[in-house]
């Protein structure tokens, strides 16, 4: 590429002449990012869903350097989504990096940001060369976990750490719509507008330009169309497109729900080991996750069904089914996405669900490192006293196997507490639930 393009691409991205769009605050990433940044000299990888705010973190992170001293002409940011990078590889890393250090003459160390970096071949060697002679502070961010993990895994052992970057946490997301909840204090007189931002968050999901924008569903099947064609076709070049788009949609359609690779097979009659091999590109690119059942045994873990969640209920929604006839299925999945923040925060936190001969089933067991420390069941109506009396029962149950004398049953609205013989189960609404998980952790 020419100078002056590359040049003129650089200007568009940079507050060099003026200030660039950086979007809302998202302060528990920004903070965790600054202290990477300014605690250790490691490269920093950014990973997680596309669209989940990861470029507009990177900006943000470039602001606030700029606001603390560092020089504009110190901090470089990269965008090589942008159609007008071409060719990607590691020529135009040189040359982007040349024209910068040419025009801008950097008087100390740059901060450089390189967002999608996934897109560029060989990146990997460039940013190592780079980090290893200490010409850059680096950050790097990217939509595929196991790529990013591998290529760094295998040339940067050591030299790197890791922050991933979900969609929005209820909190967040009432503060992108002006409601801001700091304490207990905040809700009051705010229940019914809290309320009916829950019903939004569910049905449209959090991704943040969703949850920014009036046409929801287009938006929605814009990045469901950007993450089928970049993220997974291209990436993976997958030839059976079909089979692909509709093992996307069987796993939305079942949220919360057990599979099987067999199952799922039989149903789209598509043969089991790429019913397997497509389920690993979707963990991969953070479109789905497939918890495990608990056990001690490893191989019993391994031979059990998987319970299906996706990153965003909005999906769901738009590609899946209904949601007034799924609210229950979709509460329980944002159940599961706040507690997976929670355990990308804490890496000895691990998540399973529980189930016994009899079928009787858990919905999440937690695990801190060597003790699980609860057991969380989601049923959004539980006024009706059979549904009540079985949820109660399976509960105990699961507490008696795995010795844990309080469990939580998160609901629409009910609260409450029942006493099982010696073991406790809070009936917490989920809006409550939320706003003091996310609450504990910083979120």
């Amino acid at each position: 590429m020419d100078k002056n393009e590359i040049l003129a691409i650089l200007k568009d991205w940079n507050d060099w002449e003026g200030q660039q769009d950086i979007g809302t605050i998202r302060s528990v990433y920004l903070n965790r990012l600054e202290a990477f940044i300014t605690g250790s000299n490691q490269i920093i990888t950014i990973t997680g869903p596309r669209r989940a705010g990861k470029s507009y973190l990177m900006r943000q992170m470039a602001r606030r350097l700029s606001d603390k001293g560092v020089r504009r002409e110190n901090i470089l940011f990269v965008n090589f989504e942008d159609p007008r990078f071409t060719p990607l590889d590691t020529k135009l890393l040189a040359q982007v990096y040349d024209v910068y250090k040419g025009f801008l003459s950097p008087t100390d160390t740059p901060y450089i940001f390189l967002d999608e970096i996934q897109e560029v071949a060989g990146w990997e060697k460039w940013v190592r060369t780079m980090h290893e002679l200490k010409k850059a502070k680096i950050i790097v961010s990217g939509s595929n976990a196991h790529l990013l993990s591998r290529e760094l895994g295998t040339l940067l052992t050591g030299r790197h750490l890791d922050l991933t970057v979900f969609p929005l946490s209820f909190a967040e997301y009432l503060l992108f719509n002006k409601v801001e909840v700091k304490s207990a204090f905040d809700i009051v007189g705010k229940e019914a507008e809290i309320d009916g931002l829950l019903y939004k968050y569910i049905e449209a999901g959090s991704f943040p330009e969703v949850a920014l924008s009036v046409k929801k569903t287009e938006v929605l099947l814009n990045y469901f169309d950007d993450l089928l064609t970049k993220d997974l076709l291209k990436r993976f070049r997958v030839r059976k497109t079909p089979a692909m788009k509709a093992l996307i949609k069987y796993y939305l359609s079942n949220a919360s729900n057990l599979v099987t690779f067999t199952s799922a097979g039989k149903s789209l009659q598509v043969h089991t080991n790429t019913i397997e091999r497509f389920s690993g590109y979707f963990e991969d690119v953070y479109l789905i996750f497939l918890l495990k059942r608990f056990s001690y045994k490893v191989k019993e873990q391994e031979k059990s069904p998987r319970k299906i969640y996706a990153i965003d209920t909005g999906l769901c929604n738009s590609l899946g089914f209904r949601f007034s006839e799924n609210i229950g299925r979709l509460a329980e999945n944002i159940v599961f996405l706040a507690l997976k923040r929670k355990q990308i925060l804490d890496p000895q936190v691990e998540l399973f669900y529980w189930k016994d001969t009899q079928h009787r089933e858990v919905d999440f067991v937690i695990k801190h490192g060597l003790k699980v420390t609860s057991m969380i069941q989601v049923c959004w109506n539980i006024r009706d006293e059979k549904t009540k009396a079985r949820e109660l029962r399976s509960l105990h149950k699961g507490m008696k196997d795995l010795n844990i004398t309080d469990a939580a049953i998160i609901t629409d609205a009910t609260e409450g507490e029942e006493k099982l013989n010696g073991y406790t189960v809070k009936m917490v609404p989920l809006r409550k639930w939320l706003l003091a998980e996310e609450s504990a952790i910083g979120l």
